[in-house]
C-alpha cells in the first residue's frame, strides 16, 4: 500500500509544471541541486501540489527576525523579540529557524531593521510539518523528484548546521509526540520500554517517565530532543554513569529510507542500519520516526553541587583545578556517580553530581570530602556546597538540572579526555585549559570548559560498551570526561564575529587534539569544519559506516555537514546550494 502511494505522489508531481517563473534568468548548473530563483526551482504549482498531498502542512519558512522589517512593523513586537532572541524556545518551536548563530546567521537579525535586508539564508525555503510517514513520504519524493535538498529538523539543537539548509525542504518532526511505555520482548532483551517519537524532547519524557515509575536516559537540557540527534550522535547524560549512552538503550527504530520505503531497524532486521543509527550521526541514513529505548526502574536519587572561586592568586587556583581534574579519577571508580562541572578563569562549579538510588546525602558527598579537603590545604574556601536526596531521577533533575542556563548565541567545541591523559599528562591539559578560558580578544568576551564525567567501559555498563553493538565513537568507552568549551555572542553580533569565534575553536580543538592522543570528540559538541572530523567524531567505525550510508541513501538524499560521507557526495557553495563534488 505504502508503494501504491509512493508511486501515486511521484506521478502527481512529476505532472505540474517545473520552474520558478518567467523572472528567473538562470539554469540550475550541472550536477548542482536546484536553488531558489533558478528556472528548475519548483514552481508554486508543484509547491501547492505537496501541500495537497500533506494535508495542508506545507510551511513557507519564515526567519524569526522578519516582523522588524515589515513595513509598519509594530516597535513594541521588536523591542520583545530582541529581547527573546537569545532564548531556546522560539528556536525550538519553529519549523526552520535553529539556536545556532552560526547557521540562523544576522541576514534577517530584528537587531538590523528596519532598513537593511531580510533572507531566508541558511534556513530552509519550506517545511512539511511531519505527524506521519506518509508526510516523511511524500517530501522525500518531492525532494528527489525536484532535485532539491532535505533537510530535518526537531528542535534546532544543532552546532553542526545539520538542521538547517539553503534552498531545502525540511522534515519538522517536532510534532511526533508519541510516548508509550510497553513490555518488549526480543531474543536480546525482555523488559519495560518506552516508544518515543521523534519530536520528543526531555520537557515532555521527563513528567511522563516520572508518572509511570520510571527513568530514560535522556539530555542534560531539557529541550533537547531525545530520538534525533542525541541518540543518532551518541548522546551522554546524567544518567549515562549508571546506565550508558543514549544510544546504547535503544531496542529498535521506525524509519522511512532515503528511497521512501518505511521499515524497521533492530538487531534483526536491517541491523546494518540499526548499528549506523545508535551513535553513527544523526540525519544522514535515514529519517526516525521513533525510537524504542530500555527504560528502568526509578527510585531517590542523591544530589551535590558546589562553587570555587578564584581570589585572585592564580597559582593557587591552579593547583586546585589540577585537584579536581585528579580527582575525577577517583569518582570514576564509583559506579553511578557522574558529575558536571563548569569551569572558568576565576571560578569552579560544579553545577551538579548525580548517585541513583540512594537515600542517604553521605552517600553522595563523602565521595567529595577528600578534594575538600585537599582545598583545605591550598587555602582555598568553597563559597558554596549542597547535597540532598530527590525522591524521583525527575525531582532531581528540576532541582539541578533545570537551573542551569541554555541559551542560543554560543558557539561550542570539544574534546574527549582519556584516563590515562589526566595520569600521566595533567600539567599539559591544565595549560591548554588556561589558554581556553584565560581569552583576551576584542570578539570574545569570556570562555568556559564544560565537563561530563561518566564511566562508559565494558566493566560498568556491560555488553552495550562492546565495539560492533553500536557506531558510538569508541573513544567514549576510554574517556574519563568529556568537555565542551562555549563562547558567547552578543545578540547582534555581525557574521564576521561569528566567523572569527569558529576559527578560534578550531584553533583550540587543535591544541586539545595534540594532548589528548586517542581522544576523539563528541560530534553534538564540536565544529562543522575541523579537518580531522572523520576520526574525531567516528573514529575506526567511519568506512564501515560509509558502507551503510551507499546502502541505503544511494542516491546521497540526505546530506549533513561533517556527516559520513559528506565529502563524497555533495560540497556546500558559499550561496548554500549543494553540488557533486
Amino acid at each position: 500500500m505504502m508503494r501504491i502511494t509512493l508511486l501515486s505522489t511521484l506521478s502527481l508531481l512529476a505532472a505540474n509544471a517545473v520552474g520558478a517563473g518567467a523572472q528567473s534568468q538562470t539554469h540550475t548548473p550541472p550536477g548542482c541541486r536546484a536553488f531558489p530563483g533558478d528556472i528548475e526551482w519548483p514552481s508554486a504549482l508543484a509547491w501547492k501540489a505537496l501541500n495537497l498531498t500533506v494535508g495542508g502542512k506545507l510551511i513557507a519558512g519564515v526567519p524569526l527576525g522578519r516582523p522588524c522589517f515589515n513595513p509598519g512593523a509594530s516597535q513594541a513586537r521588536c523591542t520583545a523579540l530582541k529581547e527573546h532572541f537569545t532564548e531556546l524556545e522560539p528556536f525550538t518551536e519553529d519549523p526552520v529557524n535553529v539556536m545556532s548563530p552560526y547557521w540562523q546567521n544576522n541576514s534577517c537579525s530584528p537587531f538590523l531593521g528596519p532598513t537593511g535586508t531580510c533572507s531566508l539564508g541558511n534556513l530552509a525555503s519550506y517545511a512539511i510539518k511531519v505527524t506521519s510517514a506518509a508526510d516523511v513520504i511524500a517530501g522525500i519524493v518531492f525532494a528527489t523528484a525536484k532535485n532539491i535538498r532535505l533537510t530535518i529538523k526537531n528542535t534546532g539543537h544543532d552546532f553542526l548546521g545539520r538542521s538547517a539548509g539553503a534552498g531545502s525542504l525540511a522534515l519538522w518532526t517536532h510534532h511526533l509526540q508519541e510516548i508509550t511505555f510497553f513490555r518488549f520482548s526480543s531474543t536480546g532483551y525482555s523488559g519495560p520500554a518506552v516508544r518515543l517519537g521523534a519530536g520528543v524532547d526531555g520537557t515532555d519524557l521527563l513528567p511522563a517517565a516520572k508518572a509511570a515509575g520510571y527513568r530514560v536516559v535522556g539530555g542534560s537540557c531539557p529541550t533537547v530532543g531525545v530520538t534525533g540527534g542525541f541518540t543518532q550522535g551518541g548522546g551522554h547524560s546524567p544518567l549515562s554513569a549508571k546506565y550508558g549512552l543514549g544510544a546504547d538503550q535503544v531496542l529498535e527504530y521506525d524509519v522511512v529510507t532515503a528511497l521512501g520505503i518505511r521499515t524497521t531497524a533492530s538487531p534483526t532486521k536491517n541491523p546494518a542500519l540499526f548499528w549506523a543509527l545508535r551513535g553513527g550521526g544523526a540525519g544522514n541514513y535515514a529519517v526516525v520516526l521513533s525510537m524504542t529505548v530500555k527504560v528502568y526502574p526509578d527510585g531517590p536519587s542523591a544530589g551535590a553541587g558546589f562553587l570555587i572561586l578564584n581570589d585572585g592568586d592564580d597559582t593557587k587556583y591552579w593547583k586546585a583545578m589540577s585537584a579536581w581534574f585528579k580527582h575525577l579519577l577517583v569518582l570514576d571508580k564509583i559506579p553511578g556517580y557522574m558529575t558536571g562541572f563548569t569551569m572558568g578563569r576565576d571560578f569552579l562549579s560544579l553545577a551538579f553530581a548525580l548517585l541513583p538510588d540512594t537515600t542517604s546525602v553521605t552517600d553522595i558527598t563523602a565521595p567529595l570530602q577528600p578534594f575538600f579537603d585537599e582545598l583545605a590545604t591550598l587555602n582555598v574556601t568553597l563559597a558554596q556546597n549542597s547535597a540532598f536526596i530527590s525522591p524521583s531521577y525527575a525531582d532531581w533533575y528540576t532541582s539541578w538540572a533545570v537551573p542551569v542556563a541554555y541559551g542560543t548565541n554560543n558557539a561550542l567545541g570539544g574534546r574527549l579526555v582519556p584516563r590515562t591523559v589526566v595520569q600521566n599528562n595533567l600539567p599539559a591539559l591544565i595549560n591548554v585549559f588556561r589558554d581556553i578560558v584565560e581569552v583576551s580578544t576584542p570578539e570574545i568576551e569570556f570562555s568556559v570548559i564544560n565537563g561530563i564525567t561518566v564511566n562508559l567501559t565494558t566493566k560498568r555498563i556491560g555488553n552495550a560498551a562492546n565495539p560492533g553493538t553500536s557506531a558510538v565513537l569508541p573513544a567514549w568507552r576510554e574517556a574519563l570526561f568529556t568537555l565542551n568549551f562555549g563562547i558567547p555572542f552578543a545578540a547582534n553580533a555581525p557574521v564576521s564575529t561569528l566567523k572569527f569565534g569558529q576559527a578560534w575553536i578550531n584553533e583550540k580543538q587543535s591544541k586539545l587534539r595534540a594532548v589528548t592522543p586517542g581522544g576523539g570528540t563528541y560530534m553534538n559538541e564540536a565544529t562543522f569544519d575541523n579537518p580531522n572530523w572523520k576520526q574525531d567524531y567516528f573514529g575506526s567505525n567511519y568506512n564501515a559506516l560509509l558502507a551503510v550510508k551507499k546502502t541505503y541513501d544511494p542516491l546521497g538524499l540526505l546530506w549533513a555537514h561533517s556527516a559520513v560521507g559528506s565529502d563524497v557526495s555533495w560540497k556546500q557553495r558559499v550561496d548554500g546550494r549543494l553540488c557533486k563534488v
